[in-house]
């Protein structure tokens, strides 16, 4: 990156505006990081939320304006911070109000909707640069990956973007739109659809598995602060990136498929199949760690990110249908997750981590392999993870945003007491992580 000097930088702040349409959580921490460090930031939320949105931020120390039109005419660099299946409707309507030679750019999760919005709406003097940071909004953005996409820009304007976002202290990865909505469905849509499917289990079967004996151990830790991690997030996160991004579709099918393939091998006491076939999944997939290799996870670590109520009386032995599905899923498809590993989100490293110390920890994948077959205890949740499985791959197949919503949201209502608790453990389990990601690098 080539940046400015400090006084070009300062210039710079005196004399542009940054626009954030849409001020959801992510849109909110764009213009609280950017304004507290010295950059002139106004934004807007919806318009019937005006006056709500002016009281919500009235300590902060950038603008808030009615609508996207007063925010567009006076900005610089504009950022779409809206869902991702609102991005046409949104910038037809405020595009044209855009300020003449500005920037233009989003930060949804699938970029080749949100290209075309502005490829179609805006006119040819409009350049574009958009962005994605990769996690969420509770995580720090120190160290994180951020996308940076020079669609159509000066080398000039691109600068002054990256001189813009280089406050967030994030990790910045140069890529085109279509190699980025590749790259987040190899490393985002299977994940996602797995411990959505979780989610759904449970709920179906109507128990919490922190209250659950079985559901103790230290993989059990991780599943379950995943999974609510996800649902204590919004809906419109997930469903923008598995929905309007192609590349997302065939994955989440392919977990669905896979997952109805080797519950049936589990039910039928194939046992030698089921055994050949995971193999096979993990020498494609984990063919680099030899047992000598130190994993990024395992059951020591995970034990001490436990939500369970139950009193300590050892790990219950698990099947791990979804995590077998996962790699299963990644074989038949071709991915080789850490060939992505500089755009993981924090989620996905722990997805990662936990699947490799499953497979890659020969006593527990076949005490796996065994369970499945030969212990029923978790066949009846098997079942239902099996149904939710393919339930979340229809949904998206068909591109029904707001059965999306309502599977969604119901499973988010059963599980929201948990939420604070589990995303304050789910903070030290990422931080955990990370730091042994920059030790393995290091």
């Amino acid at each position: 990156m080539v940046k400015f000097t400090v006084e070009e930088e300062e210039k710079l702040k005196h004399e542009k505006t940054i626009g954030i349409i849409g001020l959801g959580d992510m849109g909110a921490l764009y213009a609280k990081r950017f304004s507290e460090a010295g950059w002139k930031v106004v934004g807007c939320d919806r318009e019937d939320i005006f006056n709500t949105t002016v009281d919500k931020f009235k300590d902060e120390k950038f603008t808030v304006l009615k609508n996207g039109h007063y925010v567009s005419r006076i900005s610089d660099y504009i950022i779409y911070s809206v869902e991702a299946a609102n991005i046409d409707k949104i910038v037809s309507l405020y595009g044209p109000s855009t300020k003449f030679g500005a920037i233009v750019g989003g930060q949804t999760s699938c970029k080749a909707p949100e290209v075309a919005a502005f490829e179609n709406t805006l006119p040819s003097d409009i350049e574009i640069v958009s962005v994605h940071s990769l996690h969420g909004p509770k995580v720090s953005t120190t160290g994180q990956p951020l996308v940076l996409i020079q669609h159509r820009a000066s080398d000039e304007s691109f600068k002054f973007v990256e001189c813009l976002v280089s406050c967030l202290k994030s990790k910045h990865v140069y890529l085109s739109a279509k190699e980025h909505d590749k790259i987040t469905a190899d490393t985002q849509a299977v994940t996602h659809a797995a411990f959505l499917s979780m989610g759904v289990a449970w709920k179906s079967s109507n128990q919490y598995p922190w209250e659950t004996p079985k559901w103790v151990g230290g993989i059990e830790n991780a599943k379950i602060n995943i999974s609510l991690r996800i649902f204590s997030n919004k809906w419109h996160v997930y469903a923008g990136l598995s929905i309007t991004n192609p590349s997302a579709h065939d994955q989440v099918l392919q977990y669905s498929k896979s997952t109805s393939e080797l519950f049936r091998l589990m039910i039928q006491g194939k046992k030698s199949e089921l055994r050949e076939r995971l193999l096979k999944a993990k020498d494609f997939v984990f063919h680099h760690i030899s047992e000598t290799n130190d994993l990024l996870l395992d059951d020591d670590i995970l034990q001490k990110y436990s939500l369970s109520k139950v009193p300590p009386g050892g790990r219950h032995p698990n099947s791990h249908l979804a995590l077998l599905a996962i790699v299963d899923s990644w074989y038949n498809l071709g991915i080789v997750p850490y060939d992505h590993i500089i755009c993981s989100t924090p989620l996905f490293r722990i997805f990662l981590g936990v699947t490799e110390y499953l497979f890659c920890t020969p006593e527990l994948l076949n005490e796996c392999i065994e369970v499945a077959v030969d212990d029923v205890s978790f066949r009846e949740e098997d079942l239902e993870f099996t149904i939710a499985a393919r339930n979340w791959a229809s949904i998206i197949t068909f591109g029904n945003f707001e059965l999306y919503k309502l599977e969604f949201e119901k499973t988010q209502k059963f599980f929201q007491p948990m939420f604070s608790e589990a995303n304050a453990i789910g903070n030290e389990m990422i931080k955990t992580i990370l730091e042994r990601v920059r030790e393995r690098e290091s």
